[in-house]
């Protein structure tokens, strides 16, 4: 796997409004070498596209689309996100005021020592703070 795969980013390429050049090239990778999530990125992805719908910006069959391209990316998700949360990751939310969430991926990063693909501001401020490589994604 060559990077951790924020939520953030996989939403993005659900709406082309928001496509960049560099969105779009990790979509590229994605494809070519596979990414590794945390246990809760199948939760997140599927919550941003209903949160989509209810503000009306997708109907409901394009949220089923949407999902059914979202399951079909080559991720491999990290079974040890759950045993790490206690402790790791709780300290790095802490640290770097993250959410219990945010957290998840930047342990990932920092545990498998890999970049992390995030257009989330706070997740890449800690990032930096703690040496991950943050792919260009905006």
């Amino acid at each position: 796997m060559s990077f951790v795969l924020d939520a953030s980013v996989a939403l993005v390429w659900c709406f082309e409004a928001e496509h960049t050049e560099p969105v779009i090239a990790l979509l590229a990778r994605l494809t070519e070498t596979g990414a590794t999530v945390p246990q809760l990125w199948p939760l997140e992805a599927l919550n941003g596209l209903i949160m989509a719908e209810r503000r009306g910006r997708i109907d409901p069959a394009r949220r089923d689309r949407l999902a059914r391209f979202l399951r079909r990316l080559p991720v491999a998700i990290d079974d040890e996100t759950t045993a790490r949360l206690w402790d790791a990751t709780a300290q790095l939310a802490e640290r770097h005021r993250l959410t219990a969430y945010d957290a998840t991926y930047l342990e990932l990063a920092l545990r498998l020592a890999l970049p992390l693909a995030t257009v989330d501001r706070a997740l890449v401020a800690a990032a930096n703070a703690t040496g991950v490589r943050i792919l260009p994604a905006a």
